[in-house]
């Protein structure tokens, strides 16, 4: 009798420990993206923006900073190519981030962008963004990363200075099941 409650709470814990993980995997980063949508929080940036002509407001100047770092054990070298820009609200401006692999195997990386202040998030428009894709670099190969972008002419006044923050995570493991799982589809 003691035997059989000891097997019915551990079968109880393992639903419960799966359902967690359930909800950790596939119920909460959707939740988590909505919620920074909805508020603005955590300076995430938004996806591609569609640019329109706009008046180019040349009275003001905004410093958009940039910062580069890596995820845990990522080995490549990573960093804006110049640390500032110096911009004017409606202006379109390029920008350069430099990667470089050093290893001695191709690996394939994802930037997640972060900004702050939190609030400025939906006047910082990427037109072009290398965080939109994943980016391949060969063994020892180098890599110039494009970014386009324009901050809106409506941008709150009291806000001088923007920081544009990107982390590059090393995901060759899951881009190379994506591709396996990919090409397996095709086949069948």
């Amino acid at each position: 009798m003691h035997r059989s409650n000891n097997v019915k709470v551990a079968l109880k814990l393992l639903a419960f420990a799966t359902g967690m993980l359930g909800f950790a995997l596939f119920i909460m980063p959707p939740l988590y993206d909505a919620f920074c949508d909805i508020t603005g929080l955590n300076g995430k940036t938004g996806e591609r923006y569609q640019a329109v002509p706009a008046a180019v407001d040349t009275e003001r100047l905004i410093t958009v900073q940039f910062l580069a770092s890596n995820n845990g054990n990522m080995p490549w070298q990573f960093k804006p190519s110049v640390m500032s820009l110096k911009v004017h609200p409606g202006e379109a401006k390029d920008m350069v981030f430099l990667a470089h692999n050093p290893t001695k195997q191709t690996m394939t990386a994802q930037a997640i962008p972060s900004m702050v202040p939190f609030k400025v998030t939906s006047y910082f428009h990427k037109t072009e963004c290398f965080c939109f894709n994943q980016q391949t670099l060969a063994a020892g190969e180098s890599a110039e990363l494009g970014l386009r972008f324009i901050v809106d002419p409506d941008l709150p006044a009291g806000v001088n200075t923007i920081t544009l923050s990107y982390t590059i995570f090393d995901v060759t493991k899951r881009f190379a099941n994506n591709q396996k799982n990919t090409g397996q589809q095709k086949e069948g």
